[in-house]
């Protein structure tokens, strides 16, 4: 016996391209998770693919299940804020619970998303490479194809990631980035203007230190990250000093409504942006230094340590600052007063 499906009604109105645009970009954000999350399993698991020989990761088998079912947890979180931007829940989800995350995946996405193809551009362009696996002169604790899979699916999580926000971002809080610095009443902000400042002044010490490593300077670094130099750690440098200079820009435009004429969105995309880069990668790479387990000669230096831990202090201080200059916009504009702050 067989049965045949209804018609859709005549009336029923096709995905409109914005729609099928989010379709698009929810497969491929949720597609680019996968490669990452069966490799971490995997080797939790006990597999060795893509381990070599000698590979440090084989000398602390605790520590590595640790940390992958750690990043396991954060990649997963990456699923969770593609599934709530792109469905019903989402638009219900208090801004608390959905924003905090998603500035913590901005911040150790971004890094990547603008990294990796600036890196492999410099090596085309004659660039030596680093010590990642890739052509550096240290022993690689993965294989090559490795880097490829997983820093692919990165950019692809970012991007997609990205853009699912602020389409979602658009719809829901749009309102609150219109306009112009100049346009917005003055008063108050003493608080914002009082962390824009110190976040800026903090910002001093590490940009000038990431801009003196990427011009060839070794003050500071470890004997490990001295070897491990070329132009992927020249270039890495380089962009952390961009964003601890994109996040004190953006702060401190709102705080002191500093080009007047600028759009509201570019101080607050520099906000968002810079501050999670500097805030939650400068977090990770503390949080690494942390759990070094190599010789003396591998670990990460003081300077290094309190340069990721201003990083973190810096980033969080700007958060702040875009934070609440949003809160009072959206409480102005409940109130109807326009928008101002």
């Amino acid at each position: 016996m067989t049965q045949t499906l209804p018609a859709a009604p005549r009336g029923a109105a096709a995905p409109s391209p914005r729609t099928r645009f989010r379709r698009a970009l929810r497969f491929a954000a949720l597609a680019a998770c996968v490669p990452y999350l069966s490799l971490k399993v995997a080797w939790i698991a006990g597999s060795r693919i893509g381990i070599p020989e000698g590979s440090t990761l084989l000398d602390h088998r605790a520590l590595m299940v640790f940390a992958n079912g750690l990043t396991v947890l954060m990649d997963g979180a990456v699923v969770v804020l593609v599934l709530l931007l792109t469905g019903p829940r989402g638009t219900r989800t208090p801004a608390r619970f959905l924003v905090p995350p998603m500035w913590a995946a901005t911040g150790l996405l971004v890094p990547i998303v603008a990294g990796v193809p600036l890196t492999r551009l410099a090596r085309a362009f004659g660039g030596s490479g680093g010590g990642d696996g890739g052509g550096g002169t240290a022993e690689p604790f993965l294989d090559a194809w490795v880097f490829g899979v997983v820093y692919t699916g990165f950019i692809v999580q970012g991007v997609a990631l990205g853009a699912l926000f602020v389409l979602h971002a658009g719809d829901r809080w749009g309102h609150l980035w219109r306009g112009r610095p100049g346009d917005l009443p003055r008063g108050g902000g003493r608080a914002r203007r009082a962390a824009a400042l110190a976040a800026a002044l903090l910002a001093l010490c590490p940009t000038a230190l990431h801009l003196l490593w990427a011009t060839g300077a070794t003050t500071g670094l470890s004997a490990a990250r001295i070897e491990e130099r070329g132009s992927d750690f020249a270039v890495l440098e380089a962009l952390n000093a961009l964003y601890l200079a994109a996040a004190a820009a953006g702060g401190l435009i709102l705080a002191f409504r500093w080009r007047p004429a600028l759009p509201v969105k570019v101080p607050l995309a520099l906000t968002w942006l810079g501050s999670g880069a500097v805030a939650c990668w400068g977090g990770w790479l503390l949080f690494g230094s942390l759990m070094t387990l190599d010789d003396a000669g591998g670990r990460p230096t003081g300077t290094m340590v309190l340069t990721y831990a201003v990083h973190v202090i810096v980033g969080t201080l700007v958060a702040a600052v875009g934070a609440r200059f949003l809160t009072e916009r959206a409480r102005a504009s409940a109130d109807g007063s326009g928008g101002g702050v």
